[in-house]
């Protein structure tokens, strides 16, 4: 998968960072879906490459609970980056919560989290019995 990564990981456009991010969205069906970070001059317009994977997969017709694993590429060292907290939020709302999160580090080296360790308290509305 690594090797993929980087590949894909060319086609960023990250002018402003000059950090480049890839990212290889998988489904429980076996089906692969590529992101890479898109920037701007506003910054926020922009998209970081899990959301893009997530979002190509959508626009395929993959839904909420069809996701098994995300793969990103996100450094440029021998450290794995992380998902940033917004593509997070993402995970948390598209995937089961003990799907596999791999990080690479520019070496190849590779971390694994959990969705639910990566993001043990997601964003989401609370009932009335939650909050005492």
């Amino acid at each position: 998968m690594f090797e993929k990564l980087v590949e894909i990981r060319k086609n960023s456009y990250s002018p402003y960072t000059k950090f480049p991010v890839s990212a290889i969205v998988v489904t429980k069906d076996g089906r692969e879906f590529i992101g890479t970070n898109v920037e701007d001059a506003s910054t926020r317009a922009g998209a970081c490459a899990e959301r893009t994977a997530i979002f190509s997969a959508i626009s395929s017709g993959v839904k909420k609970g069809e996701f098994k694993e995300i793969h990103v590429l996100a450094s440029q060292d021998e450290t794995p980056g992380t998902p940033c907290f917004v593509c997070r939020q993402m995970l948390s709302e598209m995937f089961p919560v003990e799907a596999k999160v791999y990080c690479y580090s520019n070496t190849g080296k590779v971390k694994e989290f959990t969705i639910k360790e990566l993001c043990p308290y997601p964003f989401e509305e609370f009932t009335e019995e939650d909050v005492k």
